[in-house]
């Protein structure tokens, strides 16, 4: 059976995360926390509220990064580049949830595919990574003559903005009508701002509550309007998707996989 490491498994996710493996009755091996943390020592199971497992918090080292053949990482961009040296180093593969990476932070995980396999995505969910495809549908039939924007919820804690999940859905929309995202998308309205510029992508942002997440994808023409829309009530389906991709991606050869390919929406190189 594939042994899975969790690192952060304080955080929201990764409390998530064990709650689901103990579910599916698979081997969590180790489960750890930044060195110095308050939860040091504490079991992982009580701590994710889902009973003891008798496996103690435990500081992210190299030695606790080889007792697992497979990793998860939902915590922050500059913490996640120093696990991801680690699984490097273990050649351990990697599953990566993180969002709000720079340019140069993703092309630091581009670079350890190289040594490593790795899943990352920006959003862990099947019906997420489903949307991505039916708004590749929507863009080629309704692109052309209507107005796109993209509008995504999250509670008050999350720290980027917009999304990775909203930014991978304009991505999505971009690609299928040669668009360069970079160029067309709209982040924010303000004051006089004249007409909207038919080829742009709009985006909008809200942050309040306790919101899981939701996400809609608008494609508004003239007389009528579709849209595309997730919303995530529990983040049990994040951690359900990111355990799934790690056991998928146990014996992969290294390179960069997405969810996609994890869920057999698009095929492997």
């Amino acid at each position: 059976m594939t042994s899975i490491g969790i690192f952060g498994a304080n955080g929201r996710m990764g409390r998530a995360l064990v709650q689901v493996i103990k579910e599916q009755e698979l081997s969590l091996a180790v489960a750890t926390v930044r060195s110095g943390s308050s939860w040091l020592g504490q079991d992982a199971g009580e701590l994710a509220g889902c009973g003891k497992l008798n496996l103690a918090l435990t500081e992210t080292s190299a030695a606790a990064v080889a007792e697992a053949d497979v990793w998860i990482d939902f915590t922050m961009p500059e913490a996640m580049l120093e696990h991801l040296k680690l699984a490097v180093a273990a050649k351990k593969a990697i599953v990566i949830g993180v969002t709000g990476l720079s340019d140069a932070q993703y092309q630091q995980v581009q670079q350890a595919s190289q040594h490593i396999p790795i899943v990352w995505a920006p959003n862990m969910s099947v019906g997420v990574n489903l949307m991505l495809h039916l708004v590749q549908t929507a863009a080629k039939v309704m692109g052309e003559t209507a107005d796109i924007e993209i509008i995504e919820a999250h509670h008050r804690y999350k720290k980027d903005a917009p999304s990775g999940t909203a930014m991978a859905i304009g991505t999505s929309i971009a690609s299928s009508l040669n668009r360069d995202l970079a160029e067309c998308a709209v982040y924010g309205r303000e004051g006089i701002t004249g007409e909207r510029e038919h080829n742009t992508i709009g985006f909008a942002t809200v942050r309040g509550g306790d919101i899981i997440g939701d996400h809609t994808a608008l494609f508004a023409d003239l007389g009528e309007r579709l849209e595309i829309t997730h919303k995530a009530s529990s983040r049990t389906t994040f951690a359900q998707g990111a355990v799934r991709a790690a056991l998928w991606l146990q014996n992969k050869q290294p390179s960069l996989y997405s969810m996609q390919q994890v869920l057999g929406l698009t095929k492997l190189d």
